[in-house]
């Protein structure tokens, strides 16, 4: 079994776990939990976003 990255927040995802989301332009958007899926339904950036691992780790306050 394979784990995978979460599309939003970079985290691994076990095998049976998460969801699998597929747009209309077929690309899949693996999300691990529910918490990520409503920040990505948001709109959000992950990169903005202080808890993902997308954060950049230079702007240190």
């Amino acid at each position: 079994m394979e784990t995978r990255d979460c599309t939003f927040c970079g985290s691994q995802i076990e095998p049976g776990t998460g969801l699998v989301v597929i747009q209309n332009d077929g690309e899949r958007v693996h999300l691990c939990s529910s918490k990520c899926r409503k920040n990505a339904d948001l709109g959000r950036v992950s990169r903005e976003v202080e808890w993902t691992e997308a954060t950049p780790e230079d702007e240190e306050e």
